[in-house]
C-alpha cells in the first residue's frame, strides 16, 4: 500500500510550533495533488467520521469548546503557499493544526497538537484511536496514480 507513516519534512511550518510534549504524527502517499487539492479530496469525512464529529460537538459544546459553525469550517486556514497548507484552530484545552505539504512526488499530512492543560491531554488520549483511523483514511484518499 502506498500509504506509510512518515516524518514531517523539515520545510514544514509546523516545526516552528512544535515543542517538547506536543503530539505530532505524519503519513504520506505518492501524489501529484497540490496541498489544497489534497485537503479537498482527503478531508471530506466519510459518513461514520462525520457522525463521530457531530457526536463530539454535542458532547463538548457544554464545556465551551469550539465546534465550528455552519458557515465557517471548524479548521480554518492558518497558512497557505504553493507547497503547504496548514489548517487548524486554538481552543481552551489545546491548539491543533493539520499540515499538508507536497514534496518529491508525495503528499505528507501531519497533525500537531499542543495541549494546554490536563483536560487537553485527556481529550487527546480519548480521540487518538479515531484520529488514527480518520487520518490514515484521509491520506489514502489523497493518493494519485493508483
Amino acid at each position: 500500500m502506498p500509504l506509510r507513516p512518515d516524518t514531517l519534512p523539515p520545510a514544514s511550518s509546523l516545526w516552528s510550533l512544535h515543542r517538547p510534549g506536543d503530539f505530532l504524527d505524519c503519513y504520506s502517499v505518492p501524489s501529484t495533488l497540490s496541498p489544497r487539492e489534497a485537503a479537498d479530496r482527503g478531508l471530506t469525512l466519510p459518513g461514520w467520521a462525520a457522525g463521530l464529529l457531530a457526536l463530539r460537538n454535542a458532547l463538548v459544546r457544554p464545556f465551551g469548546l469550539k465546534t465550528g459553525e455552519p458557515d465557517r469550517p471548524i479548521f480554518p486556514t492558518c497558512h497557505e503557499s504553493d507547497d503547504e497548507l496548514v489548517l487548524g484552530t486554538d481552543d481552551r484545552h489545546l491548539d491543533f493544526r493539520i499540515g499538508l505539504i507536497q514534496q518529491d512526488g508525495r503528499i505528507f499530512m501531519s497533525t500537531w497538537v499542543h495541549p494546554h492543560n490536563g483536560w487537553g491531554r485527556v481529550y487527546l488520549r480519548l480521540v487518538m484511536p479515531f484520529h488514527i483511523l480518520i487520518s490514515r483514511g484521509a491520506v489514502a484518499r489523497m493518493a494519485t496514480g493508483r
